[in-house]
This record gives C-alpha cells, structure tokens and sequence, in this order.
C-alpha cells in the first residue's frame, strides 16, 4: 500500500489491543493480547493492526515519517482519565495534615476550607495563570499515558469564574496533543451567601442559557454536566432540575453522586439517561440495579476513597450486576494524582479488581462514560491513533509496578504522532 504514513509500530511482544470487535465497552474480562504485531497510523487514526510480516507485505510501497521498533515491548491504547478537576489555582497541601489527624471531608468544608478555599484562588487567578498550571498538569498526565482526560469546572461558582475556567480547558483543547472531555460543573458547591435553591435558579436562569449562547457562536464547546449531589450540597430535587436543564440544551449528563451519604444518585441518573455517575462509594442497592438496565457507566475514584478513608465503592458487585465500571484519577487539589496506572493498581489491590477488567476500566469503559468508546480506548482499525508502548514485555507491569510508570511508559502517542517519548527507557531494565 503505497503512500506516505506517520507511524509504523512494529515487531511489538505483545499488542493488548483491549477489545477487537467494535464494542462500546467490556462488562468483564476482557483485553486481548497478541503476540509479534505492528501499527500502522495515518491522517490520525489506526490504519491497520496485524501481524508484523502481514502488514510489512501489505505496506510495502509505503513511506513512513516514523518506525519505532518495539521488540521486546507492549503496546497499549492511551489510556483514558474518565474524572478530573485539574483548573485551579492554589493548593491544599495544609488540608493533608488535617486529614490525617482526623478531621472529615465534611469538617474541612464547613471550616472555610475544601472547596470554597480553592474557589477564592481560582477567582483571584488570571486566565494566563490557570492556563500555564492546567497545562502543565495534562503533560503530566500524558507522561503517565492518558491521552483522553475528562476536565471539570467547578472551582468558580459564579459565571464569570465558571466561563474563565471553561476558556481555560477549550483553550488546551485547540492547543495541546492530547484529548479533551470539557465538563461544566458550576454545581460543585453551594456558593457562599446562596441557599441551594438560589444557586440552581442561578445555574439553571444565567449559566446555562451563557453555555448554550457560547456554544452556538463556537466560542466554548461543552460535552458533559456535572451536579455534587451530596447531603448539605445540593439535594436530589435540585440535581435533577440542574441535569435536566443541561440535557435540554445538549450536554450528557456525568455527575457526582452516592459518595459521601446514600442519595438515590444512581437512581436518579438511570432515570435521566445519565452518561455516568462517579465516585457511588454509598450507592444502593436498587442504584446499582439501576444503572445496569440503563448502560449508565459507574466512573469509580479509588484515589478518593484512599486519602479520604471512605469505604471502597463495591466494584466486584457492580461488575457482577452488569455495570459498566470506568475508572478516573479525581486529579484535585484534595486528591493529587496525575497517574491512571497508578489508579488502575488501587482498583486491583482495593477495590478486588482483575488486571483485565481495570484496564478495561482505564481504556474502553472509561471512554464510554466520555461518549468517546467510537473513537478511543482500543486498538482497532479507524480509531483514533492514540497508544502507549511499554518497555516491558508483559503489559502487567504498567499495573503491578506501583508509581513506576515513569521508568515504564516509553512513548506516548496521540493521533498517530509521538507527544512523549522517554529516552531513559532505551538504556534501562523496567525491570
């Protein structure tokens, strides 16, 4: 096949393609691993996936910008980061301390810090600001292999905060390699001096209608609307007024819900055709039911439930019941952590996941719960070219090894172009 082509991937040991058959997402085991193959990438996307001496024959006549040799290697799909909060300015190191004395999530909150002491940062920050540590926390996660990442707002709480954030992430979007899920989270908490009741009308009367005047002049595109439905935030008849309102002007609906007290979220969101629901550490249940019937993904935290010392969200019942379980790094200032494989351990070693299932978790679940499974997630033909490759010859290791994905992941790349490429890699043992 003559022409000339970005990328050819060849002589890979193992090629963990996740799914090969166009599903949407994988309710059980299962990533596919396959021995001596290569990856031809071009105009973006996965041209063709096969074995190493098939596609050298078939692309005999063709020219390519790059040939990475992965003998001895394994290559993975980008791996994709289904929850994080990564624009704000400040941090909360101070908070850490408090924590492991003892205080609670809640306790923090309602002593002026938690969220509200992260919003007045992000107020006082100027765009150029947000932008610069934003940016430099998605290179940080794409050196760990996300190339999708789900973006919130939510360090705002009023319209001109919550667009100057939003700016902030379409901004990376049109500027950076790496893939972008823009979720409005205005509803991230009561703003002070504002009953819940009057942050909703606000939401629902002012922010929405911007959102939706912005999008139909290109200026801001939204995928996604996030709610924190929580005891003392805003209350299940407030969150489905708020997801409503979004799902009427276009956005899926992936929101917070079930972490802290049993609210019904899941419920809630199986009833609304929510996309997906994250964290479900209190979830019912009738939720988990409910959520099966209705193919709404369960994006779990197990970072979250680590350093806040909650309960596990129960990951095994969900798979059983037919959940469609995602995972996401909750990158925040109370939960810092850029590292899916690092997340993709937790939820093995924490939440008595299997390896297979958590990278199905990380890769082809994760982009469903962002709309994204057409596109992302696994290594098949017409997808996006977005990889991984390992210096190992077991994919495990990016798993098994705990936070040592830094001496592991070899490139990373995205629409068929290498974004991060780790030269220590050639001249060290990942093992």
């Amino acid at each position: 096949m003559a022409g000339r082509h970005r990328l050819l991937l060849e002589n890979a040991q193992q090629l963990v393609l996740v799914c090969g058959r166009g599903e949407e997402y994988l309710l059980r085991e299962g990533s596919r691993s396959l021995c001596s193959l290569s990856v031809v990438c071009r105009d973006g996307c996965i041209k063709a996936v096969g074995q190493a001496d098939v596609i050298r024959s078939q692309f005999s006549g063709a020219t390519f910008e790059r040939i990475i040799d992965c003998s001895g290697k394994c290559v993975l799909p980008g791996l994709v980061d289904a929850h994080t909060h990564p624009v704000w300015a400040g941090d909360r190191v101070h908070e850490f301390a408090m924590k492991l004395a003892g205080a609670s999530y809640m306790e923090i909150h309602q002593a002026g810090g938690g969220i509200h002491f992260t919003v007045e940062h992000t107020r006082n920050a100027t765009e150029e600001e947000l932008f610069n540590t934003f940016k430099h926390r998605l290179e940080r996660m794409r050196r760990a292999g996300s190339t999708l990442v789900e973006c919130k707002s939510g360090y705002g709480l009023n319209l001109e905060t919550e667009l100057k954030m939003l700016r902030v992430i379409e901004r990376a979007k049109q500027s950076m390699d790496i893939g972008i899920s823009s979720t409005y989270c205005g509803a991230h908490s009561v703003p002070k001096g504002k009953t819940a009741t009057e942050a909703t009308d606000d939401i629902i009367n002012n922010h929405l209608p911007k959102l939706k005047e912005l999008k139909l002049s290109g200026e801001i595109h939204v995928n996604n609307i996030d709610v924190f439905c929580e005891k003392g935030v805003f209350d299940l008849e407030s969150t489905r007024r708020i997801l409503q309102a979004g799902k009427d002007i276009g956005l899926q609906i992936n929101f917070h819900g079930d972490e802290l007290h049993p609210m019904k979220s899941a419920e809630l969101g199986a009833e609304l055709g929510a996309r997906a629901i994250s964290h479900l550490e209190e979830v019912s249940d009738e939720g988990i039911t409910a959520m099966a019937r209705a193919k709404c993904a369960a994006v779990l935290l197990p970072t979250t439930a680590y350093m806040l010392r909650l309960k596990q969200p129960q990951a095994r019942k969900m798979l059983e019941e037919g959940v469609i379980v995602a995972l996401g790094s909750d990158f925040n200032p109370n939960a810092y952590c850029f590292s899916m494989p690092m997340v993709m351990h937790l939820a093995c070693v924490n939440m008595k996941m299997s390896m297979n299932e958590a990278l199905a978790a990380a890769t082809i679940n994760a982009a469903y719960a962002l709309g994204k499974s057409d596109t992302h997630g696994s290594i098949e033909t017409g997808k996006q070219g977005d990889l991984v490759i390992i210096n190992s010859s077991r994919w495990e290791h990016l798993i098994y090894q705990f936070g040592g994905h830094e001496a592991l992941i070899n490139y990373v790349i995205v629409k068929g172009k290498v974004v991060y490429e780790n030269e220590k890699c050639e001249t060290m043992s990942s093992y």
